[in-house]
């Protein structure tokens, strides 16, 4: 049940919305978190239809796949939740280590366990958009289709978190031009990943961890997951998180959320125009013109300016 009562009305209204237009899908089951529309990770995920490699150097102010290699800071994700099989077990592990990540949401889920979208947030925890219903978005084929399911969870997560998060990862990492022309046309910040747990695969913890280990870097996007399909299971991947955690500090490097990466990543480019690191960041409310330098410490307040955030091009002195 919500808190305020105000957000489950909200709430509400706007599933009943999506309902009666008739795009609401009804195969969740009162037991189980909402479907992936695509199918499982696995094996959906061994089509790769353009390397998003290809496209951050198409795209490189859109699409990021890691932050700065001269920072010894990684950003752990995690994507399909949230599952409340998975994600409160999951939430328990980062809150014991004071771990802060990404969580990567699907729409139709976060209608339905809003209250675990409130513990994310409360946590100080980041959240980005990952469609409503998780579908292939290149097998589509469909721009409108993209809009809606982008469109359909910005509208459920803003009812929940109070702001419309500007960060997206595609369903299975699958992008091409077009989608990119687009997501840059709504103002997305595209976020892949440098290091795959494949934990998709639902490998033993110990492998799990070692795929994240054997390829750690400075600067690494690290791709885990909270949810799974309705035979899926993330037990594994939750062990294996208490033994990447400590080993990954253990290497001298440590953990931010992505847009925290990507802002020191931004911030270092900048560095050389002033003594100061700025950032010149565009209210999400009014678009007018602000700047803020040094860190920015509010979890809402990193999330929404990230979308907007631009490179300043002067000195401030």
């Amino acid at each position: 049940m919500c808190k305020k009562t105000i957000k489950c009305l909200l709430l509400t209204a706007v599933s009943l919305f999506i309902i009666s237009s008739g795009v609401m899908k009804t195969h969740a089951q009162p037991d189980s978190p909402p479907e992936l529309d695509g199918g499982a990770e696995d094996p959906e995920r061994v089509r790769n239809p353009v390397s998003n490699f290809i496209l951050q150097e198409r795209y490189p102010e859109t699409v990021y796949l890691q932050g700065a290699q001269t920072d010894n800071k990684v950003a752990l994700t995690f994507d399909d939740g949230p599952d409340p099989r998975f994600t409160p077990q999951l939430l328990d592990v980062l809150k014991e280590h004071n771990v802060k990540a990404t969580f990567f949401l699907m729409g139709a889920r976060a209608a339905a366990y809003p209250d675990l979208i409130q513990r994310i947030i409360n946590e100080g925890h980041i959240i980005g958009n990952h469609t409503y219903w998780h579908p292939n978005l290149v097998e589509a084929g469909d721009i409108e289709t993209l809009e809606r399911e982008i469109m359909q969870t910005e509208d459920i997560l803003n009812v929940v978190i109070g702001y419309r998060t500007k960060l997206f990862r595609a369903p299975y990492g699958f992008l091409d031009n077009e989608i990119v022309e687009k997501l840059i046309s709504l103002n997305y910040t595209v976020v892949g990943w440098s290091v795959d747990s494949l934990d998709w695969q639902e490998l033993p913890p110990v492998q799990i961890a070692d795929n994240v280990l054997s390829n750690l870097h400075p600067g690494a996007i690290i791709l885990m997951h909270d949810g799974a399909d309705w035979e899926g299971d993330r037990t594994n991947t939750i062990e294996a998180l208490r033994q990447i955690i400590p080993e990954i500090r253990e290497q001298g490097l440590a953990f931010e959320t992505v847009p925290q990466l990507l802002i020191r990543l931004w911030s270092l480019s900048l560095h050389k125009y002033s003594h100061t690191r700025c950032l010149l960041l565009t209210n999400w409310r009014s678009k007018s013109p602000i700047i803020k330098c040094n860190a920015i410490n509010s979890t809402a307040d990193t999330s929404i300016a990230f979308g907007t955030l631009k490179r300043c091009k002067f000195a401030i002195k």
